[in-house]
């Protein structure tokens, strides 16, 4: 298999960023919640998609 410089880097990033949360799933999606409130970029909700059905 090739070996991916950009990948490997996402992949040491992500277990940094795991590890630095001794891997609990609660407090790293607290942090991206956090991180994204602070990023003061536009969140879109796409939960209430409209039905494309004709009437």
């Amino acid at each position: 298999m090739c070996q991916n410089e950009i990948l490997d880097e996402i992949h040491k990033i992500r277990e940094e960023h795991a590890k630095s949360f001794n891997y609990n799933l609660d407090a790293m999606f607290a942090d991206w919640q956090k991180r994204q409130a602070e990023s003061g970029r536009k969140i879109v909700n796409l939960s209430s998609k409209r039905s494309l059905s004709s009437k």
